[in-house]
């Protein structure tokens, strides 16, 4: 993508809305006020992701390859796969997450971020925080919950700079010169305060006052389940339904919809976390309340893609129909918005007892979860960087093949990996329900399976470093003419302070 130049960026935001000058910001001037902590927000995230891709490749070789970095003790798959999860949640997707929101925030209220010191705090201790729940996992030093197995101090970290990061984005809406409230406000709002209730509660009942007996398997499932439908979900809808209409050029088919999606998911999304303790030590009435809510979130699913769908089909029927095929951003929110929909009926279809008596503690478990981080999330929240940086930055991005490349390389891997751990999970559950087959033909027939998945992390985290690469040389531009104008005025002082001594 070759972003446009500054003055046609603020000519292409401004165009199509009616902005009171004295009252509402600019896009220009609410950029420059986010500039600085949404770059680092940014640049912070992709870093983390690329490094939760290179312990995530590190793991999935040791699976078919178990001598693999056998001998160190930090590299062991125990520790290596919930450090690479901890890397992509915490680092990459809340972090990169949280500026979207915070951009979208100011965007639609019409209102410049003013908060911009306690975003940086938050920033320094979100991720100063990470860095030591990352090498304590390494270190073995972790409390052995998925998605939860950072110690109980960074865990109070995280909370604390979270505080700051939700303050700031409540404040800026409360701030908003926009009296209409769009569809992804919405989502965001709710996930502003769905984050601190859902990681507060889980650590309370699994660190800090641990319930006992399968009750803790019962809190980690409802932990992992929201994680993703209460808090990732969202910001990702709040983006599709921010950049597929401005995008397309069309507005949004239905509010309707999007109100009816929202409030199911809402409602809903609370409960669709426990599936994974179908046939478990549990009350058969979670795991049914579980089938029942994951079935039913596929209405809201339905719903909210019927709703893309119609509003692209008006694009493409008028002038703008090439402009769906050939814009970088929108082909990234648009596959984001089909792994949305695949994930939604996987997920449906693996809450039901009979399919989930086969799936379930199988690789098609970390099938579904690589889908919903990196085909959804993952792919919309680049969609939203490659939107967002050139216009903080004020700076086009230096290679459109190297954005064509990272869409190929992130779509071809997300399907490897999706549909080889898929394909070998349920292959790998109907031999384990077949007493007759000794467990090590069972982890033999794994392996095939294992290796296409492979192929997929290392597919992404190439997509990945072309991404770091190209956004590296947009930093460079970017920071270019800065770097001249200091070295010309400390040259101008050095001559000035060396003739002063000559006279």
């Amino acid at each position: 993508m070759s972003a446009p130049s500054p003055t046609s960026l603020q000519a292409t935001e401004a165009s199509g809305s009616v902005c009171d000058v004295d009252e509402r910001a600019s896009a220009a001037e609410i950029d420059a006020s986010c500039r600085w902590p949404l770059l680092l927000l940014f640049t912070s995230g992709v870093l983390w992701l690329v490094l939760g891709s290179v312990l995530a490749l590190i793991a999935a070789i040791k699976l078919h390859k178990g001598d693999f970095l056998a001998d160190a003790s930090w590299m062991t798959l125990g520790r290596i796969r919930p450090a690479s999860m901890n890397s992509v949640l915490y680092g990459f997707a809340s972090q990169v997450g949280i500026g979207v929101a915070l951009w979208l925030m100011c965007r639609l209220g019409r209102v410049k971020l003013g908060f911009q010191w306690p975003v940086i705090v938050a920033w320094k201790l979100w991720n100063i925080a990470v860095t030591i729940g990352v090498i304590a996992i390494l270190a073995g030093a972790t409390t052995g919950f998925e998605w939860l197995e950072m110690p109980r101090g960074v865990a109070g970290m995280l909370f604390i700079a979270y505080a700051l990061f939700g303050i700031s984005l409540v404040a800026t809406f409360a701030m908003r010169r926009e009296s209409e409230v769009f569809p992804s406000q919405w989502y965001l709002l709710a996930a502003a305060f769905w984050f601190p209730w859902i990681y507060s509660a889980a650590n309370y009942l699994l660190v800090l006052d641990p319930v006992r007996g399968a009750m803790q398997a019962a809190v980690n499932g409802w932990y992992t389940g929201n994680l993703i439908n209460l808090w990732l979900t969202p910001i990702g809808l709040a983006g599709i339904f921010y950049f597929l209409p401005r995008l397309s050029g069309q507005p949004l088919h239905s509010r309707e919809l999007a109100s009816f999606g929202f409030w199911v998911l809402l409602f809903l999304g609370n409960f669709g976390g426990l599936t994974g303790l179908i046939g478990g030590p549990v009350p058969k009435w979670m795991p049914a309340v579980s089938t029942a809510a994951n079935v039913c979130l596929l209405v809201a699913v339905i719903s909210n893609v019927w709703n893309w769908h119609l509003t692209c089909s008006a694009a493409c029927s008028t002038s703008n129909r090439d402009v769906c095929k050939k814009d970088p951003v929108l082909r990234f929110v648009l596959f984001g918005a089909l792994a949305y929909l695949v994930h939604g009926l996987v997920a449906a279809l693996m809450s039901v007892p009979t399919i989930a008596s086969v799936t379930n503690f199988t690789y098609a478990i970390v099938a579904r979860n690589n889908l919903a981080l990196h085909g959804f999330i993952g792919m919309v929240l680049f969609g939203c960087l490659y939107y967002i940086i050139p216009r903080l930055a004020q700076v086009n991005w230096p290679s459109e093949s190297s954005i064509r490349v990272h869409f190929l390389c992130s779509v071809i891997g997300v399907a490897l990996l999706s549909l080889g751990l898929g394909a070998g999970g349920v292959l790998q559950g109907m031999k384990l329900a077949n007493a007759d087959v000794p467990f090590m033909d069972v982890v033999r027939g794994t392996v095939p399976f294992v290796g296409l998945s492979t192929m997929g992390v290392l597919l992404l985290l190439i997509g990945q470093l072309v991404f770091l690469t190209n956004y590296f040389k947009l930093l460079c531009a970017f920071a270019g003419p800065m770097v001249r104008a200091v070295c010309a005025v400390c040259c101008g002082c050095g001559s000035t302070a060396k003739s002063g001594v000559r006279s």
